[in-house]
């Protein structure tokens, strides 16, 4: 596979276009970091050369909420190297910076069985966390590093919640849209913000003629990550949280009883939340493959996704050190497993090997 530079060539260098896309989970982030290390150790193997990154490789790098995060890690220059043409964060170092720092934004006091009542009456007042360790953490790694200055093609959905639409940041929109140009920091906080998890962001930008752009934001999982339309020429990497789908977890008899709070708290979970965030990644994934088995292009759209979690595993801040361990567990083992194209009925995968297919991601991209 051909390194790519997306910020000095056209994005549609070479005989494809790559896109990652990466869903969002909260601290399931880890499972696909733990995949992308190991694609990006193939791809250090493939090439002889310890410094390869994934921006070198990817056209596109699409995530939303937790995924959001991921994206800018992998395309955020180093700006504390004389070699700022390196990503800050290879794959590896991001599973440490979630087995790190989960524990700190996602603090876990309330898991005690009276803790968890607290915390239950707590979310019907306000989020049930206050982001402060997320939001320091953040503007200290990305320092005010903005969207323009990233190393390959960026696209992170958030929805303004002022304006009641989507807010796209992309480095393609950002070229005739300069208000869009915010702080990746300030992006990533506005696409974590799950409701009820953790805090809407406001941040304003400034165009180079001095007018001000407000923005607030919330987590933009109501997006789905596609790519523009001529799918043959795509090469398009999905790579999903986990979920717990297959457990046929609510039913309608029950839903048509709740209220506010019975969409908000409801078998130990937030059901609004839940649908919310599950929808946006199942919809991409059942619109991609649709277009890609009807351009006879399957082979050109991998979904790597384990939909069996357990409720422990599933959850978007259960950062214990055991379920942190798990759910690196949970990546490796996946690449091991069969995965991929779901089934358009039951919404669950049919079988694929996953590991094999990553390396010849290679073989794919200069045929």
């Amino acid at each position: 596979m051909e390194r790519v530079r997306s910020f000095l060539q056209s994005p549609t260098y070479g005989n494809v276009i790559t896109v990652l896309s990466i869903d969002g989970g909260g601290i399931r982030g880890i499972i696909p970091a733990t995949i992308l290390a190991f694609l990006e150790s193939e791809l250090q193997k493939v090439e002889e050369d310890e410094n390869a990154r994934l921006a070198d490789y990817f056209d596109v790098i699409a995530g939303t909420s937790t995924g959001g995060l991921i994206s800018a890690m992998l395309a955020a220059p180093n700006h504390d190297d004389d070699d700022d043409d390196r990503p800050m964060f290879s794959a590896k170092d991001i599973i440490d910076f979630y087995l790190q720092h989960s524990p700190l934004i996602f603090p876990q006091n309330h898991r005690c069985s009276f803790g968890g009542i607290i915390q239950s009456i707590k979310s019907l007042m306000g989020p049930k966390y206050d982001g402060k360790y997320l939001h320091k953490l953040l503007k200290e790694k990305l320092g005010d590093l903005r969207l323009h200055q990233t190393l390959t093609n960026l696209i992170i959905p958030t929805f303004d919640i002022k304006r009641l639409q989507p807010t796209v940041f992309s480095t393609y929109e950002v070229k005739r849209n300069s208000s869009l140009d915010a702080k990746l920091s300030d992006i990533c906080i506005g696409t974590s913000a799950a409701p009820t998890y953790l805090p809407a962001h406001s941040f304003q930008t400034q165009t180079p003629n001095g007018q001000l752009r407000e923005f607030h934001l919330i987590d933009g999982g109501v997006l789905a990550n596609n790519p523009p339309m001529e799918f043959g020429r795509f090469l398009v990497i999905s790579i999903g949280t986990g979920s717990a789908k297959s457990e046929e977890k609510y039913r309608a008899d029950e839903a048509a009883k709740w209220g506010v709070l019975g969409w908000l708290s409801s078998h130990n979970s937030t059901p609004l939340v839940d649908i919310f965030t599950q929808a946006s990644s199942d919809l991409a994934d059942i619109f991609l493959s649709t277009v890609f088995q009807a351009l006879h292009s399957e082979k050109n759209y991998l979904r790597i996704q384990d939909d069996t979690l357990g409720d422990k595993e599933s959850s978007m801040d259960n950062a214990t050190k055991e379920n942190l361990d798990k759910l690196v567990r949970i990546g490796e083992d996946l690449l091991q497993k069969p995965v991929s194209m779901v089934n358009l009925e039951t919404g669950l995968l049919k079988c694929f090997t996953g590991r094999e297919r990553l390396v010849k991601l290679d073989h794919l991209c200069q045929s």
